[in-house]
């Protein structure tokens, strides 16, 4: 028989690990998330070393496999249960930047699954919204991840007037509080955000207290969080 339970998913925009990866991780474990969405991991095929060292520094897991196809990633936390997360490839044009989500599924022990999404959308806006149409579509399509609740996290490249952050808006819920999330160093573009499918209950947002000093030299957005019960 499942239960419920609350699961904390946070998004992060890493910027390759070209500031100070100490920071980063010290910020993932103030917010000590279950499930962390990650964008602009490193790409490079020597870079594996750097991303284990900064899971371990954040007190999570890494699986390894994904992060290849345009550097979305994620990791999890030994609370959540977790299947290996899969990359799925965006149409691009060619030698344009390439571009792809990353999504698994997770529960806590006796409770329902979850999927999460990792998404870094582009910075051309009609294909950002062509590729929130198919993300949403592939979702829906897959019963491997569509069959139940989803969360869809990351780095929008867009704030709430743009076309593919309304269309996440009209499928899903915009949780947590949409404050600004870029530039780190003084935010005022909300482009990171969280949304939820329906059949999942929000709790009220909990701040976190996070030094300045150490936001500005991790990266150069915010991270957002929110908690779930599924």
């Amino acid at each position: 028989m499942s239960t419920e339970s609350t699961i904390r998913i946070a998004s992060y925009n890493l910027r390759g690990l070209k500031d100070d990866p100490a920071a980063a991780a010290a910020v993932v474990r103030a917010i000590d998330p279950d499930v962390l969405l990650l964008q602009e991991v490193p790409r490079h095929p020597l870079s594996s070393y750097r991303i284990c060292d900064f899971a371990r520094r954040c007190d999570l897991l890494w699986s390894g496999r994904t992060r290849r196809l345009s550097g979305t990633s994620m990791m999890t936390s030994m609370r959540v249960m977790a299947t290996d997360s899969l990359d799925r490839k965006l149409p691009v044009p060619p030698r344009a930047n390439p571009r792809s989500y990353t999504a698994a599924q997770v529960r806590r022990p006796g409770g329902p699954d979850l999927t999460v999404v990792s998404i870094h959308l582009s910075l051309i806006a009609d294909e950002r919204l062509a590729h929130t149409r198919r993300v949403l579509a592939e979702l829906a399509e897959d019963p491997a991840l569509g069959d139940g609740p989803f969360v869809v996290g990351g780095d929008l490249n867009e704030s709430a007037d743009g076309a593919a952050w309304s269309l996440l808006g009209e499928r899903l819920r915009l949780a947590g509080p949409g404050t600004p999330t870029y530039p780190a160093h003084q935010p005022h573009r909300c482009i990171d955000a969280v949304f939820v499918s329906s059949e999942l209950r929000l709790v009220p947002h909990a701040g976190v207290a996070l030094d300045p000093a150490t936001l500005r030299g991790a990266t150069d957005h915010l991270p957002v969080w929110v908690d779930v019960i599924a």
